[in-house]
């Protein structure tokens, strides 16, 4: 059951878990005026409750990848797949850059991944997870 969203502004945090985004997601929405808040007595952000009805509200993000934290997002063309059993590897030509990931043959096959096909790379750390289109 989804949580319910509060009528009342709410921390950072409380707003991050109730979003399903890191605090430093919300962070940069808001230094980006993708987010606004307001401030406590405390100097603290805190979002308000129609900001959360508004953000809980937005069409699937989770399409786009807009709800990862990840910066590094390398949009470009699916050069090669290669499946061998559960698993295969994408190759992405993106600009000057090959990008590489080995992910299960069923998000191949979701994601609608072939040669030709637009695809973002977003690269976490260590992992790299693929999108179908430009995420920018």
């Amino acid at each position: 059951m989804p949580k319910r969203t509060p009528d009342r502004p709410v921390t950072l945090g409380e707003a991050a878990k109730l979003l399903g985004v890191s605090t430093d997601t919300l962070r940069r929405w808001d230094r980006a005026g993708k987010l606004r808040t307001e401030r406590d007595e405390r100097n603290r952000r805190l979002v308000p409750a129609a900001e959360l009805r508004r953000l809980r509200a937005a069409p699937d993000r989770h399409r786009t990848g807009d709800e990862l934290s990840a910066r590094n997002r390398f949009s470009g063309v699916v050069r090669s797949i290669e499946v061998d059993g559960v698993l295969g590897i994408v190759e992405i030509q993106a600009g000057p850059h090959l990008i590489s990931a080995a992910i299960t043959r069923d998000a191949i096959e979701e994601l609608g991944l072939v040669e030709g096909a637009e695809a973002t790379a977003i690269v976490k750390a260590t992992s790299v997870m693929v999108i179908r289109g430009d995420a920018g």
